[in-house]
């Protein structure tokens, strides 16, 4: 991975590291999402309360039958392995920094630790180029590679597919809260954070001390992702806390439901707070209000180094209803 080698930076606390032997995990929703394009209303509903059970009760599940082209994963997944075995020289090419987080990365942390993987991102709506950069404002403009015909137009595809998929669902998490379908999909227009990751696992010459990324939990509204057969996804089991391994499902996503969801949901924008139609004064806001975008700043920057403290949490604007009563 670019001449990368084993040091102390990726060497994780001995209670974090993987496990030799580990249980395949059992029972994950294994959700067929296709009759939310049959348009009935009934099947639609009846889907709805599916994705909520899920979401409420392992906080992820799998979505088959998605209607993602099989043919826009080829050309997506072939972009991804043809960048990755590219030289260390062709990478640092698209490499981001601090100040523009778009494009290829190899040094990212997760908890204060390096994770042992390379990364590329983009976003799939990008703005125009700004006619000022104040200090410490972040520039979102992709990084294509110039030597690599295809990746482009590949991936801008699949972003279209991915961002339709994550609309589907959000229509479904709606309903499932029983707000209108469209009741989050305002929260997600042209000024958003919306943005695709190509992850890179490579050999590790010391597995049972580094991980590919860490524990953490997503910060967005959903991740959506693509596992292939190589499999290594570990997901801790809310029954009992232990770390368990997610089987891939052919043809799959995982979906992956997020810290805003929770907050928007209170636990059944620029500022993130639990949706007004979910609280009342039995039900209080569990989450104090806060900004999404001084919140994606810094857990951004935080992946570029370790820091003296956690990175920031939704947990950290969670109340303590009890003292408050």
């Amino acid at each position: 991975m670019g001449g990368l080698s084993m040091d102390q930076a990726f060497v994780q606390a001995p209670e974090h590291r993987s496990k030799a032997a580990l249980a395949e995990a059992a029972g994950i929703p294994v959700i067929d999402i296709s009759p939310l394009a049959d348009g009935d209303e009934a099947s639609v509903e009846a889907l709805a309360a599916e994705v909520g059970k899920a979401s409420r009760e392992w906080g992820f599940f799998v979505v088959v039958r998605h209607g993602v082209p099989d043919d826009t994963m080829a050309r997506a997944l072939e972009a991804q392995r043809a960048f990755f075995a590219m030289t260390p020289e062709q990478k640092a090419a698209v490499r981001r920094d601090e100040a523009a987080p778009l494009g290829y990365y190899e040094s990212e942390h997760t908890k204060n630790v390096r994770d042992w993987k390379e990364v590329f991102d983009l976003i799939p709506r990008e703005p125009p180029p700004p006619a000022a950069v104040a200090d410490g404002e972040l520039v979102f403009q992709n990084k294509w590679p110039q030597d690599l015909p295809g990746f482009r137009e590949a991936l801008e595809e699949y972003a279209k597919a991915m961002e339709q998929l994550a609309l589907n669902l959000m229509e479904l998490i709606a309903r499932s809260l029983g707000l209108r379908p469209d009741r989050l999909k305002g929260f997600f227009k042209d000024d958003q954070t919306t943005f695709i990751r190509l992850n890179h696992y490579p050999p590790c010459p010391s597995p049972d001390l580094a991980l590919g990324v860490g524990r953490h939990k997503d910060a967005g509204a959903l991740t959506v992702l693509y596992q292939d057969d190589v499999g290594g996804l570990d997901v801790r089991r809310r029954s009992d806390g232990e770390w368990v391994r997610v089987r891939p499902v052919p043809d799959s996503f995982i979906i992956n439901v997020g810290d805003i969801i929770q907050v928007w949901s209170n636990d059944s924008g620029a500022m993130i707070e639990p949706l007004e139609e979910l609280v009342s004064d039995e039900n209080p806001p569990r989450y104090e209000a806060y900004n999404w975008g001084e919140f994606f700043s810094t857990r951004k920057n935080s992946n570029f180094k370790k820091l003296a403290v956690e990175n920031v949490q939704i947990a950290h604007f969670r109340k303590d209803l009890k003292s408050i009563a």
